[in-house]
């Protein structure tokens, strides 16, 4: 049962936890109400550290560094009847309640119990509950191992280690545990198998995870731990026989969730438009954003003196603009100061007081994930830490190592950067350790559609100041953000076939076959519905601004706006219109 993955879905990577962020731009009254709403988010907070502990140190939560997950065979059980402790308890705290702004945080954990009790009831209902645990184990152990962590915290992933592997006393192998619980589900019949695509891209990237824990405790200097990596690869082996042996033969070639249990991904995600609108609203965007890109690509072409003026070969004649390695953080540095002076030149928006660190992805981390990604600062306790804008070269599948060349050449390193550096999801996290905010909006009011809508919001409000080349690219990717919104409702209905989303991406959108598969797969399994939010959290802003510039006319501030929602955390779209509309624009 995916309980980490399910909580971690909270959020975006790593956020913060128990304690209070100093919180300087907050009155003593509103310290005071923040303090007793943190109070109440120590409600979920508990639940997490005791099923979570990787993500709960992740967090910042203090004595978890060496805890590890346990997946009893009554998990499912245990779980629910935590959560629902949790839901009781919130519960008869709103009761009490009399504070507008602690109300509405305990409002906002009582919905996130809902969504993960929700959540575990359908996945419990519908499928046998596989996960990758070599990613897992990964993942568990890279969260200690990384040059901002504090040197003291680092010999933990040893014993975490140890304990994955079974070496300590009391603890079963981690692996072990996973065979015998996805055993037990695979003897009913009636539950869905995972996808085969998706056993095999796993068994692909096996090696890459365990093979990116021995560089991690060589490069810290850590001791003792070949006795248990040696273990873990042994035992790492055995699952991937145990998937080649027992799970691949029966994996599923239809990826389509069951209706109710998609209609819940895409509430989950935040996404708060109806599956039919959201789709007729994504297909007009996608023409209009495509005719916007003919406009600008004439123009490259007419400059550039290329041969066609298409937008799909001028994006193919930019592509060959490569940068890679060393040369490409180059470039994203450079951009980032150039995008900073954009917004300081056009009073955008506030911006933080730290520099934004850009670097290569290792191989096991394109293995997790391929894609350009902001890995967010520590929150808690924050000592200096920032937010990493994390570049993958490769995207490793099922078909071997395949390079993708959508992100590392000059045009696209602008909105890139704004996306993931500044001013988007580096913003978000950069303004939270600043400014500070609640737990409960800070955590876990936190899901795709409020994150993933201001990111590319930015991009639409950074494009005009952008060079031409870095308009068409920031068209293609918001073109692709439309395409997403029904590609992905499209191939869980039916609708859609692998083969036509996979055109509409290489021959439309213009991405490499890398990016295609990655896309595609992230439909069909890896993620199915949280593709739609980018465009769904986007429109709601968009919608917001317009309501707010009607009713202000000739007096609203673009900094002001773009400030005060930062300000407000991650809540998502319909709270956010409501503090816009009380607040801001009353004021």
């Amino acid at each position: 049962m995916k309980i980490h993955n399910r909580i971690g879905g909270l959020a975006i990577a790593c956020l913060m936890t128990t304690l209070l962020v100093p919180m300087p731009t907050l009155g003593q009254d509103e310290i005071s109400w923040v303090e007793r709403s943190n109070e109440n988010s120590q409600v979920l907070l508990a639940v997490l550290a005791k099923w979570a502990p990787e993500l709960g140190s992740e967090l910042g939560i203090p004595g978890l560094d060496e805890e590890v997950s346990q997946l009893p065979p009554d998990v499912v059980k245990l779980v629910l009847a935590d959560f629902e402790g949790a839901r009781v308890e919130l519960t008869s705290r709103l009761d009490k309640e009399q504070q507008a702004a602690v109300r509405q945080d305990l409002e906002i954990l009582l919905h996130a119990t809902d969504l993960i009790l929700d959540e575990i009831g359908l996945e419990d209902r519908y499928l046998v509950g596989y996960e990758n645990v070599p990613e897992d184990i990964w993942r568990g152990i890279r969260v200690l191992l990384d040059d901002q962590v504090d040197p003291t915290r680092r010999p933990a992933a040893v014993i975490r280690l140890n304990r994955y592997a079974g070496l300590e006393a009391g603890f079963t192998p981690l692996i072990d545990q996973h065979i015998a619980f996805l055993t037990s589900r695979l003897a009913d019949p009636g539950l869905l198998r995972p996808v085969k695509e998706e056993i095999e891209g796993d068994l692909a990237k096996s090696g890459r995870f365990v093979g990116g824990l021995r560089p991690l405790f060589e490069q810290y200097e850590l001791e003792g731990w070949e006795p248990g990596l040696e273990a873990l690869e042994a035992q790492i082996a055995g699952w991937d026989e145990f998937l080649r042996n027992e799970v691949l033969p029966q994996s599923r070639t239809d990826f389509r969730l069951p209706p109710d249990l998609y209609a819940f991904k895409l509430r989950d995600r935040g996404v708060d438009m109806p599956v039919e609108e959201l789709v007729s609203r994504a297909k007009v965007a996608f023409v209009e954003i495509q005719n916007e890109m003919q406009v600008l690509a004439r123009l490259i072409a007419e400059d550039r003196g290329l041969d066609s003026s298409d937008y799909r070969d001028v994006i193919r004649e930019l592509k060959k603009e490569q940068v890679s390695g060393e040369q490409a953080i180059a470039l994203f540095r450079l951009r980032i100061e150039e995008v900073e002076e954009l917004v300081r030149q056009h009073d955008l928006v506030a911006l933080p007081e730290r520099d934004l660190i850009i670097r290569l992805a290792s191989e096991a981390e394109s293995a997790a994930g391929s894609a350009p990604h902001m890995n967010p600062p520590r929150m808690l306790g924050n000592t200096g830490e920032r937010g990493e804008f994390v570049v993958p070269l490769k995207n490793i599948s099922a078909g071997g190592d395949l390079i993708s060349d959508d992100f590392t050449f000059d045009a696209a390193s602008w909105t890139l950067t704004v996306h993931e550096g500044r001013p988007g999801h580096e913003m978000q996290f950069a303004g939270m350790v600043e400014n500070g905010v609640s737990i409960a909006r800070l955590l876990f009011a936190l899901n795709s559609t409020n994150a993933e809508g201001w990111a590319l919001y930015m991009e639409a409000v950074m494009k005009p100041y952008m060079p031409l080349e870095g308009q068409l690219i920031s068209l293609q990717h918001r073109l692709l953000r439309a395409a997403r919104a029904f590609l992905d409702p499209g191939l869980q209905s039916g609708e859609v076939t692998i083969e036509e989303a996979m055109r509409i991406l290489r021959e439309e959108v213009v991405f490499s076959e890398a990016m295609a598969l990655q896309e595609v797969e992230r439909y069909t399994f890896e993620s199915p519905g949280q593709a739609t939010s980018y465009f769904c959290g986007y429109s709601r802003l968009l919608e917001l601004r317009a309501d707010v510039e009607r009713i202000q006319a000739g007096d609203f501030n673009a900094r002001a706006f773009h400030d005060f929602i930062l300000a407000q955390g991650v809540l998502p779209p319909a709270l956010i219109r409501k503090a816009v509309m009380e607040e801001f624009v009353g004021q």
